[in-house]
């Protein structure tokens, strides 16, 4: 049963409710809400797990730069959605926790890149070891074809979104 009480899938495919929503697009809209909705729990835990300072909103911070090294500000703002200021009031709080360093881009010396520093990167490696166990024993039961489908249709799905 779902946290809605819905009991999961929709009916017949191309089914329309009174409205005129396809029953596909409502279930696809339900089950986002439910993932989304336990996504941002799951990142503060993860957040605080880091540290336990650690603002949710800065765990995507460190993730990214996890996955490409060195950032500008001003992409990493880019990227995540928010403003000059803001960013900048996140770096200097993720700064003050010495998970963060800037160093002078080596392609522009008026310009800094922002890298995860030692420590940064050791509390951000084992958080994300910590969240890929557990997905492994979630979805043990789980064809790795499946998994391998799930992931697919989500970079699909995230890059159309991105659009």
């Amino acid at each position: 049963m779902h946290e809605d009480g819905s009991g999961g899938a929709c009916g017949a495919t191309g089914q329309t409710t009174p409205s005129g929503a396809d029953q596909e697009f409502l279930a696809l809209e339900r089950e986002l809400t439910v993932l989304l909705r336990r996504a941002r729990a799951s990142q503060g835990e993860m957040a605080r797990a880091v540290h336990p300072d650690l603002e949710s909103s800065a765990y995507g911070l460190l993730i990214r730069l996890d996955e490409l090294g060195g950032q500008r500000a001003t992409a990493l703002a880019a990227y995540i959605g928010v403003g000059k200021a803001t960013m900048s009031r996140q770096l200097r709080a993720l700064e003050e926790l010495g998970l963060i360093a800037r160093k002078p881009d080596p392609a522009d010396g008026r310009a800094w890149l922002v890298t995860l520093t030692d420590e940064g990167r050791r509390r951000v490696g084992t958080v994300r070891e910590a969240r890929r166990a557990r997905y492994v024993r979630q979805l043990a039961h789980w064809d790795r074809h499946e998994v391998a489908e799930l992931a697919r249709l989500l970079h699909e799905l995230n890059g159309g979104m991105e659009k």
